[in-house]
């Protein structure tokens, strides 16, 4: 199936009915209640969808999960109580939403990484829930929040706790560890379905999970049979899952097809690793596409591949190639494309973790930093001023809001810099920002940080959550866009079963000083070839960064000429061209040039675009009013 795949949740009541009628013109597929009340509504390929049955009950997976029609009823039939719902879904595996009916009552949620998630607004007296908030949009006739907007030049997606805020007025989104139910007359409140795991098991405990976990994520992509196809970089990540679907392809149970492309920089390592893991492959399809049938990046910003997705994010960079990737494997009959997205954020320790370290274990944590300070050439004053941070999150967050515009260090005292161990990283405003868009995004940092709590209460284990986060919501996006092309796109280290096994481990063990990535390697030993599992580097591509931009320098610099976002009032349009014209871009130019990028195309292409900003208050006055707070455990939902 091409085109855009989405559902919406009705309420098992009247007020259902109503929705439904204005949703029922833009779906092609509905699944009923046990009364006989739509239940589900929205468009799907077959397959996508699969329902269980039990008396009054109804269980629902929308998404990669290998379970049958029979097998869902037969959990069905566990469940006396909305609440008993998770237990009868534990141990499926794979990436998807999980909806239940039960005698009268609903419930829907999404995967704890934000790769699947629930919207929600009302409609027709009731609240209806989706997987995408644009659809939702569509039918209220939502506008776009502008404060949001300005935000997401900030970050796309935006930092922790902002990034659940929805872009459109009246839509909100369900936070990734919440649930939303719905009750019979269109009523809703948030629940939470989802905890972290404490961080203690040593790599040798938690590995044989990790190994667990990602088998059976890989195997959830593979067991559809067919031609499945993967990213086979030469880094580690990608490689592990090659191998793992490898053995499905031996089996007889799926063909896998192997994706490379090659750096324009001939320093870079990943081809020479690329070509290990190949020759450890054999009988496998690698595609390798030449130089004219792999786009620069930022090549073609306003074709087809163009079409943005439910929110602004910086993937459009990539749009080209995306568009590349998704003819190279659908030309070979693939119908699922795995990359290794996530693997980064688990199987390494983020940089605060050296803050709980030296608390938890100070001598070990000051031999660790005595080995990087010598081999990275930290300043021993910054490394103790992070240290002795003692900052709430709240503070934290508050601080940050302050400094919004402070100038970023030069990239020569840049590189020099100690890693900060903050509860998060201090970004800033484009220098292209106007004030109104400074202001908007100051007052949305200030109220979160009111209110705000961090997603765990060691630094490392937040910042990694964080980052699965932020890595779930990119990929998100990108299935948006692949799915178009008939293509689904999966990150199975993103599945819930690996982010459990991964962040199980301790944060300090994930990365240790010689050994890269030495939860992954442990896990996949005897799986993937020794050698591959010693790589100690990470294949860099400034080159094709740079190159991509001064190729398509005239390209972008005309896209900001009739800039949508310079007439919302959110950047000064000679600025942004200023910087793009000049011979050596300053780091944080660079930096926010994707996040930047993202929201001038969503917002051309959208037929509703926001008039000026003119104040940040009032831009908070209109946005605020009907604005939830944070959703609690057991609130309602607006």
């Amino acid at each position: 199936m091409t085109g855009e795949v989405w559902f919406a949740v009705l309420p098992d009541g009247e007020p259902g009915l109503a929705a439904a009628q204005l949703l029922r013109p833009r779906a092609t597929e509905t699944i009923a209640h046990p009364s006989g009340r739509p239940w589900l509504l929205g468009s799907w390929p077959d397959g996508h969808v699969t329902v269980g049955a039990a008396g009054a009950r109804r269980l629902a997976v929308i998404g990669r999960c290998p379970v049958t029609a029979d097998e869902l009823s037969a959990r069905a039939g566990q469940i006396r109580d909305i609440a008993d719902v998770e237990r009868a879904a534990r141990g499926l595996r794979g990436s998807f939403h999980l909806l239940a009916s039960v005698e009268g009552r609903v419930r829907a949620r999404g995967s704890a990484s934000g790769v699947r998630r629930i919207f929600h607004a009302r409609m027709g007296g009731a609240t209806v829930a989706a997987d995408r908030s644009d659809r939702l949009a569509s039918v209220t006739g939502a506008g776009v929040d502008e404060r949001l907007l300005a935000l997401h030049l900030l970050a796309s997606p935006p930092p922790y706790p902002l990034e659940d805020r929805c872009l459109w007025q009246g839509v909100h989104g369900v936070r990734a560890h919440d649930c939303l139910l719905i009750e019979a007359d269109g009523q809703a409140r948030t629940q939470r379905w989802w905890n972290p795991p404490e961080p203690e098991l040593p790599v040798a405990e938690g590995a044989p999970a990790v190994r667990g976990a990602l088998t059976a994520a890989v195997d959830a992509c593979t067991a559809g049979g067919g031609t499945v196809s993967s990213d086979l970089t030469g880094g580690m990540d990608s490689t592990s899952l090659c191998f793992l679907a490898a053995r499905e392809s031996s089996r007889g149970r799926a063909t896998l097809v192997t994706l490379r492309w090659e750096s324009l920089d001939p320093g870079n390592d990943d081809a020479a690793w690329a070509a290990l893991a190949t020759a450890g492959l054999p009988g496998i399809e690698h595609v390798t596409p030449s130089r004219d049938q792999w786009p620069l990046w930022y090549s073609d910003l306003t074709g087809p591949s163009s079409i943005p997705t439910e929110e602004p994010g910086a993937w459009v960079r990539d749009g080209a190639r995306i568009a590349a990737l998704a003819g190279l494997m659908t030309g070979r009959g693939s119908r699922l494309h795995m990359m290794g997205g996530g693997g980064d954020e688990l199987f390494t320790s983020p940089p605060p973790h050296l803050h709980d370290y030296v608390r938890s274990r100070p001598l070990a944590a000051f031999a660790r930093i005595r080995t990087q300070r010598a081999s990275q050439h930290w300043p021993l004053w910054q490394v103790l001023r992070q240290l002795a941070d003692r900052r709430t999150f709240s503070q934290w967050m508050a601080a940050w809001a302050d400094s919004l515009t402070d100038p970023e260090p030069p990239s020569a005292a840049l590189a020099r810099c100690a890693p900060s161990a903050a509860w998060g990283m201090d970004l800033r405003m484009p220098p292209w920002a106007t004030p109104d868009a400074v202001r908007a995004v100051q007052s949305l940092l200030r109220e979160a940080a009111d209110a705000a709590e961090p997603l765990a209460p060691q630094r490392g284990q937040h910042a990694a959550l964080s980052y699965v986060r932020a890595g779930g919501h990119g990929i998100r996006q990108l299935d948006q866009v692949f799915s178009r092309t008939g293509l689904e796109y999966a990150a199975p280290y993103l599945d819930d079963g690996v982010i459990e096994a991964a962040l199980a481990i301790r944060v300090s063990e994930r990365t240790t000083p010689g050994r890269y990535k030495p939860v992954l390697a442990a896990a996949m030993r005897g799986i993937v070839p020794a050698p591959l599992l010693q790589r100690a580097t990470k294949g860099e591509y400034s080159t094709d960064f740079h190159v991509g931009l001064r190729r398509n320098r005239a390209s972008l610099v005309e896209l900001f000429d009739d800039s949508q976002l310079a007439r919302a009032g959110l950047i000064d349009a000679a600025a942004i061209r200023t910087s793009l014209l000049g011979v050596h871009p300053t780091p944080d130019a660079l930096r926010s040039l994707g996040p930047t990028l993202g929201s001038e195309t969503w917002l051309r292409a959208r037929p509703g675009r926001p008039g000026p900003l003119t104040t940040a208050a009032t831009a908070a006055t209109a946005t605020t009013e009907g604005t939830p707070k944070e959703h609690r455990e057991s609130h309602p939902a607006p």
